[in-house]
């Protein structure tokens, strides 16, 4: 993460929307105070979908039986 002033930030300034716009997140500084976070905006994921897994996944018949290892404490 680049720190850059403020002063610096002015002049550069397109510059830096670029740098943001490659993912790379700087610190602009007032007084050599961390003052604004520039960062880019990431493309937002797909909405799930509901059902997309249907038929993927199977409960055994015997899930709820009660476990061999577990006997003498029944």
């Amino acid at each position: 993460m680049t720190q850059v002033e403020l002063k610096q930030a002015k002049a550069r300034f397109h510059e830096l929307i670029e740098l943001a716009a490659s993912r790379e997140e700087m610190i602009i500084a007032r007084d050599k105070q961390p003052f604004v976070k520039l960062s880019p905006i990431l493309k937002q994921k797909r909405p799930r979908q509901f059902g997309s897994a249907k038929g993927l996944i199977t409960i055994a018949d015997d899930f709820d039986e009660p476990l061999e290892d577990f006997a003498e404490y029944m």
